[in-house]
């Protein structure tokens, strides 16, 4: 299973990004695929998710209304759009493949990419 992220970057406060996750080694649309990130100093977090259909979603809190996670099974790709950068989401950011549970919270399985930096400059 390979997960290679790509997107990050340095961006100004306000501003946007869009992160893509792409996939390969894998039946894309078995899987329920999240984003993470992990800042410096603190645990990796769950900052999105996504069913295998791509038609339920869950975000962290602080993601919500500003943060869009998304896929396209064809291209076995998934997305997040990233709007309204705070300083604060400053972090490295992995992709995940992962299950949906009955409550519909994301569960990760062991696989990540190698991660992007956004870095929010205040």
């Amino acid at each position: 299973v390979q997960l290679v992220e790509s997107g990050g970057g340095l961006v100004q406060t306000g501003g946007s990004l869009r992160l893509s996750c792409a996939a390969s080694g894998i039946t894309f649309s078995s899987v329920a695929m999240g984003w993470y990130r992990q800042a410096p100093g603190k645990q990796r977090e769950l900052v999105a998710g996504i069913n295998t259909e791509g038609t339920s979603t869950t975000y962290a809190d602080s993601a919500k209304g500003r943060f869009t996670i998304s896929r396209d099974n064809a291209k076995n790709t998934m997305y997040l759009q990233m709007n309204s950068l705070k300083p604060e989401d400053t972090a490295v950011y992995y992709c995940n493949a992962g299950r949906v549970g009955y409550s519909g919270n994301y569960h990760p399985y062991d696989y990540w990419g190698q991660g992007t930096q956004v870095t929010v400059s205040s």
